[in-house]
């Protein structure tokens, strides 16, 4: 899997309630013919990250159908996990 672009954006927390800062970040992504999530559509990577004082961790995780928008029912493994991971600690930014 290969992270091609995103697009992030902060969540507001209008009552002041929630830790640190919250972002829904849309991973777009490509993946070789033979992986299990290949698609003519394509796919997204739809993540909830937390940036906090002492941390950033991904909060959430969900894979979207490019071509619907439908949630697709596969889980990535742990490696992709920590791509995602990587990748959004180098290029989201408080």
């Amino acid at each position: 899997m290969k992270i091609t672009d995103h697009k992030a954006e902060k969540i507001k927390d209008p009552f002041g309630i929630l830790e640190g800062d919250r972002y829904e970040c849309h991973l777009y992504a490509t993946v070789d013919e033979e992986d299990d999530l290949y698609s003519l559509e394509g796919f997204y990577i739809r993540v909830l990250y937390v940036i906090t004082e002492t941390e950033q961790k991904i909060a959430g995780l969900f894979l979207h159908n490019r071509g619907d928008d439908s949630v697709l029912d596969f889980e990535l493994e742990d490696d992709e996990i920590e791509l995602v991971r990587e990748y959004c600690a180098a290029n989201i930014k408080e």
